[in-house]
């Protein structure tokens, strides 16, 4: 019997990433093209099948070998329709994704939101394999999330399950708005956008920092400083860290979970993050939950969206 394989497509807004995976995660081939989004829809839609055609032909394997299609990404779906109602980074509306796919490569197609399959790809292949209960974080320019209950992503009725930047957390005297529209989000302060936006608000006050000097402040620019021991940046750092730690303590009571897996640009900073992490979620969190809870980083980086995207056929 030939071996199986499972394709994974990661949509992005710029490029179109896919990867065929066999049973063990592993993946074993990668191709990338342009979404190009200015073209419309229908070009993307041809876009995402060719490419999923063109890492087969290109391979050593054949169509009768994959198993299936599963593509991850951002925007709001109608995940068991594989529908996508809004996906604003390519301005698609009101698509059925999973029927146009399955009809165009002849293939079962799952279609899940970008952050739930990158989860995925880290609970089956990465920082989480062999682990059937996790929750992921993703640091970027927001807090994407995903939660890996009995080795499947958690959903909701609703598909809005796993927006863990989204955690109204922050204190009220303390909020401020988030993107979405609601006040105190989990994603004001401890995303990439979060620290830079705290970072250039010091600066303005007038607070003393080595970041008054830095042109275009990005989040790394504030971690090297706090580093470095510059007691501002170290703050904002420190900030970005307690939310983190508090809403994991949240997650452990509510899904007691075996590890927490973070990811993502502000992950980077290693453990000078994890550590203030680890110390908030061991002070906030009952000891029954936190016993052997792990809190680690995510080790597949850009390709554990193909990886958490193929797996959705295997974990069906």
């Amino acid at each position: 019997m030939s071996e199986k394989i499972y394709v994974g497509v990661d949509v992005g807004g710029t490029a179109i990433k896919v990867g065929i995976c066999n049973q063990e995660g592993e993946l074993l081939q990668t191709y990338e093209g342009p979404t190009e989004t200015a073209k419309g829809t229908d070009v993307i839609l041809q876009n995402i099948a060719q490419y999923a055609k063109n890492i087969v032909e290109e391979s050593s394997y054949n169509w009768e070998q994959v198993e299936g299609v599963g593509v991850g990404i951002a925007g709001f779906l109608d995940i068991p329709r594989g529908y996508v109602k809004f996906a604003p980074n390519l301005k698609i509306r009101d698509v059925n994704l999973k029927d146009y796919l399955e009809d165009t490569l002849q293939v079962k197609v799952l279609v899940n939101n970008d952050a739930n399959v990158a989860a995925l790809g880290e609970a089956w292949a990465g920082a989480g394999k062999g682990i059937d209960n996790c929750v992921c974080y993703t640091l970027g320019t927001g807090v994407g999330g995903g939660i890996i209950i009995g080795g499947k992503i958690v959903e909701g009725f609703a598909g809005m399950a796993g927006e863990l930047g989204h955690i109204a957390i922050v204190p009220d005297l303390e909020a401020i708005q988030c993107g979405c529209g609601k006040m105190g989000c989990l994603e004001t302060v401890s995303s990439a956008t979060g620290i830079i936006r705290m970072a250039k608000d010091a600066v303005e006050r007038g607070d003393r920092t080595t970041l008054s000097l830095v042109e275009n402040i990005m989040a790394k620019d504030v971690i090297d400083a706090a580093k470095a021991g510059d007691e501002v940046a170290a703050r904002i750092v420190n900030r970005a860290a307690y939310y983190l730690g508090r809403s994991m303590a949240v997650m452990a009571v509510v899904l007691n979970p075996e590890c927490f897996i973070i990811g993502g640009g502000v992950s980077k900073a290693g453990d000078f993050l994890f550590d203030q992490i680890r110390e908030v979620f061991e002070k906030y969190t009952q000891n029954e939950a936190k016993d052997g809870v792990k809190i680690v980083a995510a080790t597949l980086g850009n390709n554990a969206g193909v990886v958490g995207a193929a797996g959705l056929i295997l974990r069906a």
